[in-house]
């Protein structure tokens, strides 16, 4: 599947936004020590491989939906601005740092983003893409589920009660925000989350497809795929030189 390139104005955008983001305070939420050797260093990479996603995404997304992003931060702002002025979407980024919220608010405000503090959960109404990328495992607010995730899990340590208590917040949060979804949808993911979109897919018997290429992160490392939900046939002519991972098998 081809890229399409952004428009002047949104490759604009996703620079000015990331020249007046105050990187100082983002180091202090995203690092206990070291933030701004940690920006220094993926600052650029953010952006550019933002870029790309944002790239991949334009090809695949329609005009005028809605998008409900959940853990959404700096990595999300190309993606978000290109949504928004190149395809004229309506897009609810969430975030429950509201620290972290305050300082994209500031950055974003010229290119009519905003951002909320509030959990995903709450967003109102359907949506036609579900960006949900490194929070089902999120170290800090799932640490044993997270360790499992990643074959890190301690076996003298591991609390399996903790465990439980985790995975079933999991997966209230992505049955809340699966079902926000107008078939059929696109989800945003990494290949470490991939499998609670396909079980939840499966549990359920909708159909769904699983691009087999991915895009590489530049903060958590994760790698991105794109997983089509309620139909089993992509939406957008696939390009010959890509397979695709047929889902909904049994």
């Amino acid at each position: 599947m081809k890229h399409h390139l952004l428009t002047p104005r949104t490759t604009q955008g996703i620079s000015s936004i990331f020249s007046q983001l105050d990187f100082q305070t983002l180091g202090h939420i995203y690092c206990d020590e070291g933030g701004d050797a940690f920006w220094k260093d993926r600052r650029k990479p953010c952006q550019q491989l933002g870029t790309n996603l944002a790239k991949a995404l334009k090809s695949r997304l329609s005009k005028g939906g809605r998008s409900l992003y959940v853990g959404a931060g700096v990595a999300e702002i190309p993606p978000l601005v290109m949504e928004t002025l190149d395809l004229a979407r309506e897009v609810l980024p969430y975030n429950l740092r509201s620290t972290e919220v305050l300082v994209l608010n500031q950055a974003c405000q010229k290119a009519g983003l905003t951002f909320f503090s509030n959990p995903a959960e709450t967003a109102e109404g359907d949506f036609d893409h579900l960006w949900l990328v490194s929070v089902l495992n999120d170290p800090e607010r799932f640490p044993e589920l997270s360790a499992l995730s990643y074959n890190r899990a301690d076996p003298i340590h591991f609390d399996p009660i903790a465990f439980e208590k985790e995975r079933q917040i999991v997966r209230d949060l992505l049955l809340a925000c699966m079902q926000k979804l107008r078939k059929p949808a696109l989800v945003t993911t990494t290949i470490e989350e991939q499998p609670w979109i396909i079980h939840w897919c499966h549990s359920r018997e909708i159909p769904f497809r699983v691009e087999t290429k991915t895009y590489p992160t530049a903060l958590v490392g994760d790698p991105i795929c794109f997983i089509w939900v309620g139909t089993e046939e992509l939406p957008v002519p696939p390009s010959p030189l890509n397979k695709k991972q047929r889902g909904n098998q049994k």
